[in-house]
């Protein structure tokens, strides 16, 4: 049933990529890849603007899917998708849910499950659009680049596309994961040091106000001022 969607999908080419690529993003099983690819081989001068069309439905159907998640839950994830899928992303999110949106926008895994795992997991919905926008274009792009390039000899590469993408992708992205981290650190670190000598400043501040507003001692004018005995001179 659910290959007889994508067969009458096909018949309105980008269009039906389009929606495909949208609902991907939301709730259907069937990863857009899967239409891309025949649509793109039909004629390979037209993989990359498949390839943008694909990425744009993926772009607006990922806000979509994380308000599903954000209302409803996960528990929708268990009834359509692979219990293992589920699991294994709800994993990710809980160790690092930067880590695992933009992991998930390389790896087999359908991009769904991370978007209403966002949702339900109160992820930012920015962050999710920006490592959608870098991790999907990638995806869509990569495999447009293979059709484009080597036409129909590019009908194997293309089922190992994520794979090749992943293996690249996960260093560079743990790389950049390390150096955010450290230089959040730092700022940190320099924040704390600028907010302590602020508050010692202030401190000091207010010990000499309150030292020079403490009353000193007056001479009292109302004391007689001796005078000297009349001198005799009999």
């Amino acid at each position: 049933m659910l290959q007889d969607i994508v067969d009458f999908l096909m018949k309105f080419g980008p269009w039906g990529l389009f929606v495909h690529s949208m609902i991907d993003a939301i709730i259907f099983p069937i990863p857009a890849l899967f239409l891309q690819v025949p649509l793109s081989l039909v004629n390979p001068s037209d993989a990359f603007l498949l390839a943008t069309v694909g990425y744009i439905g993926c772009l607006i159907g990922t806000p979509i899917g994380y308000f599903i998640g954000k209302f409803l839950g996960n528990s929708i994830l268990y009834k359509i998708l692979k219990k293992e899928w589920v699991e294994s992303a709800t994993s990710m999110f809980q160790k690092n849910g930067d880590t695992a949106v933009l992991v998930g926008s390389f790896t087999p895994i359908p991009f769904k499950v991370f978007t209403i795992l966002s949702g339900a997991l109160n992820f930012p919905l920015w962050r999710l659009l920006v490592y959608a926008a870098v991790g999907r274009a990638a995806k869509f792009y990569l495999v447009g680049g293979l059709i484009y390039f080597y036409g129909q000899a590019a009908e194997k590469m293309v089922h190992n596309a994520s794979l090749y993408l992943f293996a690249i992708a996960v260093p560079l992205i743990v790389l950049f994961l390390f150096f955010r981290r450290r230089l959040r650190k730092k700022k940190a670190a320099k924040t704390a040091t600028a907010e302590a000598a602020a508050a010692s400043a202030a401190e000091d501040t207010a010990q000499e106000q309150a030292s020079a507003g403490e009353p000193t001692e007056e001479i009292s004018t109302d004391t007689p001022i001796p005078t000297a005995a009349p001198v005799s001179h009999t």
